[in-house]
C-alpha cells in the first residue's frame, strides 16, 4: 500500500486554499479563467484528500474506544476500526492516482486518423471497419464525431479517414488506439478462402487549443483542389478542398467538405493537432527513461493489436490480454478492452510516484 506523506496532503489543501482566496480578489480576466481551471482540476483531490484525513484520523479514536474494554462501545469500535483498515488501502490508492503524473491533455478532444497499411485493398477495408468500430464506441460514450477528410479504398473501405471526436474525456481512453492494427481473416475476394493477414494503423492526437500552437502565415502554403470520392457533381465541379503546408515540417494537412471556408478552418484545425502531437512526442522521448513501462507512449511504429477472425479473438500485445468477444468488440464494445489498458497505465503512473516519494 502507498502510503502518502502528510506534508504532501497538507501541500495539496494549501494549493487550493490559495487559489480559492486568489480568485475573490482576482480581477484580470485571463487569471481568473487560469485560476477557475486550476480549482476545478483541483476540487475533485482535495475531496478525496480530505475523505483520507478524516479516515486516518479516527483510527486512534476508534483503537482508544476499543482500549476501554466497555462491553458496548468496544465491540462497535472494532468493527468499525476493521472496517476502515479495509477502506484505507483503497483510499490511499485514489488520492495516490489524483497525484500521479498523468496526461494534462486527458480531457481533451481527439482527431482521429486511420489509414490502410499493408494488404491492399483488405487493409482498406479493415481500416473501414476499425473506423466504424471507433464510431460505434464514440457514439456509446456520447461523443460526436465529424469527418474531416476521407480517401476511400477502390474496393471499400479507406485509403484513410481522419475525424474530430469532440466530447469529455476523449483523448484519455482513445490514446492508447496508436499504433499498427493486424487483422487476420479470409477476405471476402478470395476464392480459396486462405487467411490473409493486413495492417492498418491509427493515429489519436489531442485537439490542440489556440494557445498552445502558434504559426505564423510565412511558415504555411495554403492550396485549392477540386476533391474526390463521393459528393455528387459539387465535389467534380468546385475546387473546394483545402490543403495546408507547414513548410518547416513539411507536415500537410487537408480537408475536402463542400465548404473552402470550413475546409480552411478543419485543415488548420488538424494541423495544429499534428504539430502539437509533434510536442509531446518530443516530451515523452525526454521522458523516456523514467517511463519505459508507459502504455500508449505514441510509437505508431510497432504492432500493438491483432484481430483474429477464424479463432473470434482480439488481442493486446502491450498488456497480452485476449478477448474472445471480436464479433461484439469490432461493433464498438471495447470497455473492457480500454479500461485494461487505463489500469496498466494507472499503474505505470504509480510506480512513478512510489519512486518519486522514495
Amino acid at each position: 500500500m502507498i502510503r502518502l506523506p502528510q506534508a504532501k496532503l497538507d501541500q495539496v489543501v494549501d494549493r487550493f486554499r490559495m487559489i480559492e482566496a486568489r480568485m475573490e480578489s482576482a480581477t484580470d480576466g485571463t487569471e481568473i479563467v487560469k485560476l477557475s481551471k486550476e480549482h476545478a482540476e483541483l476540487k475533485p483531490v482535495v475531496d478525496a484528500v480530505t475523505a483520507l484525513l478524516k479516515a486516518r484520523a479516527s483510527g486512534p479514536e476508534l483503537e482508544e474506544l476499543i482500549a476501554l474494554n466497555d462491553p458496548e462501545l468496544s465491540p462497535l469500535a472494532q468493527e468499525e476500526f476493521q472496517e476502515l483498515k479495509e477502506r484505507l488501502p483503497e483510499l490511499e490508492r485514489g488520492v495516490a492516482l489524483l497525484l500521479a503524473p498523468k496526461d494534462k491533455d486527458e480531457n481533451a478532444s481527439a482527431i482521429l486518423e486511420v489509414r490502410a497499411g499493408t494488404g491492399g485493398d483488405e487493409a482498406a477495408l479493415f481500416a473501414g471497419d476499425l473506423f466504424r468500430m471507433y464510431s460505434r464506441y464514440a457514439a456509446s460514450q456520447g461523443w460526436r464525431v465529424e469527418i474531416d477528410s476521407i480517401s476511400e479504398g477502390d474496393a471499400g473501405g479507406y485509403k484513410e479517414i481522419i475525424a474530430s471526436v469532440t466530447g469529455d474525456g476523449v483523448f484519455g481512453k482513445l490514446k492508447f488506439e496508436s499504433g499498427v492494427h493486424r487483422v487476420q481473416r479470409v477476405p471476402a475476394t478470395e476464392a480459396g478462402g486462405r487467411i490473409h493477414t493486413s495492417a492498418a494503423t491509427v493515429a489519436v492526437l489531442p485537439e490542440a487549443e489556440d494557445v498552445e500552437i502558434d504559426i505564423q502565415d510565412k511558415d504555411i502554403r495554403i492550396d485549392t483542389y477540386r476533391a474526390s470520392g463521393s459528393g455528387g457533381q459539387h465535389v467534380n465541379k468546385t475546387d473546394s478542398a483545402v490543403r495546408i503546408t507547414h513548410l518547416p515540417t513539411g507536415i500537410v494537412a487537408t480537408s475536402s467538405e463542400k465548404s473552402q471556408h470550413m475546409n480552411r478552418q478543419i485543415a488548420m484545425r488538424n494541423l495544429k493537432a499534428r504539430l502539437y502531437d509533434i510536442q509531446r512526442q518530443a516530451l515523452d522521448a525526454a521522458r523516456s527513461d523514467a517511463r519505459k513501462s508507459q502504455v500508449g507512449s505514441g510509437d505508431r511504429s510497432e504492432r500493438i493489436r491483432t484481430y483474429n477472425y477464424p479463432q473470434g479473438r482480439v488481442s493486446d500485445h502491450r498488456i497480452n490480454l485476449t478477448l474472445y468477444n471480436l464479433s461484439q468488440f469490432m461493433e464498438g464494445e471495447m470497455d473492457q478492452m480500454i479500461n485494461a489498458l487505463i489500469a496498466d497505465d494507472q499503474a505505470a503512473r504509480l510506480a512513478m510516484l512510489e519512486e518519486e516519494l522514495g
